[in-house]
């Protein structure tokens, strides 16, 4: 006999209500058709061409390749880090933005998942305007700071808006690729005996605060239904790849484990990834997800290097010999912070993008050239702020994790 998990158990309901209700699940049927087969069709074409990678990560002191394929899609000039890697993002096709791809299949894969951003964007809106509404009706008769209702709720409504762009604006997702048949050792949950999981318990990092995750889930076409004698203690069905969520730091209160079918999604509201930890229960199938986020990019993006190295640069006079610089100021804080300048430069960016810039090329040469005129500006700042015993700096992907990191 077959059995399909199903996702309407009274008890589960319940637990989810208690303690996950800023977990929103959207069913694969409630999302357009269109879109459902644009961005599966994009998953497919960049996997095709070799668009995603393992990335070289340094964990408790040792270098590792992470077990995921992953490739960073977003606003063109921004970056993600993680892990101490910094990823660049493979711009998506902005109105207003002169980006040349590789491909025309990578452009059409591009815009699809700016389309599903965009899709994201206004169905998160809505879930938090309804979580905002329950929330304010329990206070609806009470005035901020003595003045009237009608006065006060204005002002909500304002602060809210103004909120809800900033914790709802994603500007990139990063898209993963697993296949369990590929990795080598799956560890098991050990918590809740919740199976396999491909991804363990984790908070994802570098987010603007309060801000939602949203993720687009797509496993290949395989079986989701097994025989019931094959199922977990727990009843969850291992064919099928599930999100699994806990309280941080508790393990006594259930975790929860929802089902994840072809072209689901959920929603991480508020602050849900801050009070939470997630994980990722594998699976038979290979599985592409697309996770939307409000990266916190405050020192990310292009803008804020090249604002911060023409800050140095301010300090540089250029002589009229060729080849000769002088520092107009020698205050011990004025130096101080053009060499902070030059090794955010140096380890933060050059670095990180030189260890492995040459993926990006497969889908498009957009960074090539910011990359050569910040390393211009830092070859200016290098030849008045040299460090004593630094390691070499080297262009291309032999350059040593180590050195990235500076340590």
């Amino acid at each position: 006999m077959k059995r399909r998990e199903s996702t309407c158990d009274p008890e589960r309901e319940a637990k989810w209500q208690e303690n996950y209700s800023k977990l929103i699940l959207r069913e694969a049927s409630s999302i357009p058709e269109l879109l459902h087969k644009e961005v599966q069709q994009a998953f497919l074409i960049l996997r095709k061409h070799g668009c995603l990678f393992q990335d070289l990560v340094r964990i408790k002191g040792k270098n590792l390749l992470t077990p995921v394929s992953r490739l960073l899609i977003g606003n063109p000039g921004y970056t993600y880090k993680y892990l101490n890697s910094r990823l660049f993002t493979v711009p998506w096709p902005m109105e207003g933005s002169n980006i040349k791809y590789s491909k025309d299949e990578i452009f059409a894969a591009c815009r699809a998942f700016f389309k599903l951003n965009d899709y994201l964007r206004k169905d998160t809106i809505q879930a938090l305007d309804k979580l905002h509404l329950i929330k304010s009706k329990d206070s609806e008769d009470s005035a901020v700071f003595g003045m009237v209702p009608e006065l006060s709720k204005n002002i909500l409504n304002v602060g809210h808006d103004m909120e809800l762009k900033k914790r709802t604006t994603y500007n990139l997702t990063l898209l993963n690729y697993m296949d369990p048949q590929e990795m080598s050792y799956l560890k098991e949950e050990p918590y809740f005996g919740m199976g396999k999981m491909a991804v363990s318990w984790h908070h994802d990092e570098n987010l603007v605060e309060r801000s939602t995750v949203a993720v687009y889930s797509y496993n290949c076409e395989g079986p989701e239904v097994l025989d019931d004698d094959e199922l977990s203690p727990e009843g969850r069905n291992p064919a099928v790849w599930h999100v699994g969520l806990k309280i941080a730091w508790d393990i006594k209160t259930p975790g929860l484990a929802v089902p994840l079918h072809q072209g689901d999604c959920y929603l991480m509201l508020d602050n849900l990834n801050s009070t939470h930890q997630h994980c990722v229960l594998a699976g038979l199938q290979p599985r592409f997800s697309s996770t939307h986020r409000v990266a916190e990019c405050s020192a990310g993006t292009l803008d804020y290097i090249f604002k911060q190295c023409h800050l140095a640069l301010q300090n540089v006079k250029d002589d009229t010999e060729p080849r000769t610089v002088h520092l107009r100021s020698m205050e011990s804080s004025v130096i101080k912070q053009g060499e902070e300048i030059h090794n955010e430069v140096e380890f933060e960016w050059l670095r990180q993008f030189w260890f492995h810039g040459h993926r990006y090329k497969k889908c498009t040469d957009w960074w090539q050239l910011p990359m050569s005129e910040l390393e211009g500006l830092w070859k200016k700042m290098e030849c008045v702020m040299p460090i004593p015993n630094r390691p070499k700096f080297t262009r291309g992907p032999e350059t040593n994790l180590l050195a990235i990191l500076g340590r």
